[in-house]
C-alpha cells in the first residue's frame, strides 16, 4: 500500500515519520518546505513533485494542514486530490476542520469514487513525536476498520466517532474545553500572584488538587518560566475556537466561556502573540496589570 502524506510540518512531520518507521508501508510526501520533506525522505519516504503527482500515485492520502481553506484547496482545487486521485482512494484529513467543510469536501470527492474520513488528532507535537496522540475519526466504518493498523502506527488512542464530521466535532469540543481551562489557569495564577502567595507553592497545591488538568500544567510550566515557544500556536488555537463557536451558532448552543476565551485570544494576537504558544494568553493579564507570573 502506498501512503501519500501532504503537510509534514510541526504536527504532520512527526506523524508521517512514525508511519515510515512503524507501518511498513511505502510513504510518499509533499510539502512546500523542503527541509520538512527531507526529514521524511531521510527515513525512506519518497518525495512527490506536487500534490497532483502524490495523489495519482497513492492508495491512501493523508493531509495535515493549518486551515480549512488549505484543506479545501488541496482536496478540490486545481492539481488537487479530486482531479488526480484514482477511484477507490481513501483520504484521511488529520487537520482540525469545520464539520460542514468536511462534509462538503467529502460529497464532491465521492463523485470521483474517493472515500474521505475526517481524523483530527490531539496530543500536541510531543504526542505526535511519541505516537501517543488521540485520533478521532468520522466516516465510513469499513474504511476505518481496514486502515486501523495504519492509524495506530502514529496514534495510541484511535476512536471511530460515527458518521462523517463527528471526528471534527469531537476535536472542536475537546480543544474548546482545553483552551477555556487554560484561560482559567491564567486567571487563577495571576490572582494568586496579586494576593502575594508564593506562586510555586500555589502551583504545587493546584497540581495535587481539583484544579489540576493537562491544560493547567501546560500553562503553569510555561508561565512560571516565562517561555512561550510554540507547541500549539495561538493563531491555531484561535482558529479552532472560532470553528467551535461557528458550530455552536449553527446548533444554537450557548458557549459563553468559549466566547470570552476567544476574545482573550484576539487580544493576545493583537499584542503580536499569534505565533507564540497558546499559553501566552497569560501575557494579556501580565501586560494589563504590569505584573508577571514567574517562579
Amino acid at each position: 500500500m502506498k501512503v501519500g502524506f501532504i503537510g509534514v510540518g510541526s504536527m504532520g512531520g512527526p506523524m508521517c515519520r512514525n508511519i515510515i518507521r512503524k507501518s511498513g508501508e511505502e510513504v510518499i510526501v509533499f510539502d512546500l518546505n523542503t527541509d520538512a520533506v527531507k526529514a521524511c525522505t531521510a527515513l525512506g519516504a519518497k518525495a512527490a513533485a506536487s500534490v497532483a503527482a502524490l495523489a495519482a500515485d497513492a492508495d491512501v492520502i493523508m493531509t495535515s494542514l493549518p486551515m480549512p481553506k488549505d484543506v479545501e484547496a488541496v482536496a478540490l482545487g486545481p492539481g488537487g486530490i479530486a482531479e488526480n486521485a484514482r477511484q477507490g482512494t481513501v483520504y484521511f484529513d488529520l487537520s482540525t476542520n469545520a464539520p460542514s467543510v468536511v462534509r462538503r469536501i467529502a460529497q464532491q470527492l465521492a463523485t470521483k469514487g474517493i472515500t474521505m474520513l475526517d481524523a483530527p488528532v490531539s496530543g500536541g507535537v510531543a504526542g505526535a513525536e511519541k505516537a501517543t496522540i488521540a485520533i478521532m475519526v468520522g466516516g465510513d466504518k469499513a474504511a476505518f476498520d481496514t486502515h486501523q493498523p495504519l492509524l495506530k502506527s502514529f496514534g495510541a488512542n484511535v476512536f471511530h466517532m460515527g458518521g462523517l464530521g463527528t471526528g471534527s466535532i469531537a476535536k472542536l469540543v475537546n480543544n474548546m474545553m482545553a483552551f477555556s481551562n487554560m484561560a482559567s489557569a491564567a486567571e487563577g495564577l495571576m490572582l494568586g500572584v496579586m494576593a502575594g502567595i508564593d506562586v510555586r507553592k500555589l502551583d504545587d497545591v493546584i497540581r495535587n488538587s481539583s484544579g489540576n488538568s493537562n491544560a493547567y500544567r501546560m500553562m503553569a510550566e510555561r508561565a512560571l518560566k516565562g517561555e512561550f515557544k510554540p507547541a500549539f500556536a495561538m493563531d491555531l488555537a484561535y482558529k479552532d475556537t472560532h470553528l467551535a463557536l461557528e458550530l455552536a451558532d449553527e446548533l444554537g448552543a450557548p458557549t459563553p466561556q468559549a466566547a470570552q476565551v476567544h476574545n482573550l485570544m484576539r487580544l493576545a494576537r493583537g499584542m503580536g502573540l499569534g505565533k507564540s504558544d497558546t499559553s501566552a494568553i497569560i501575557r494579556v493579564y501580565e501586560t494589563a496589570l504590569k505584573r508577571e507570573v514567574r517562579g
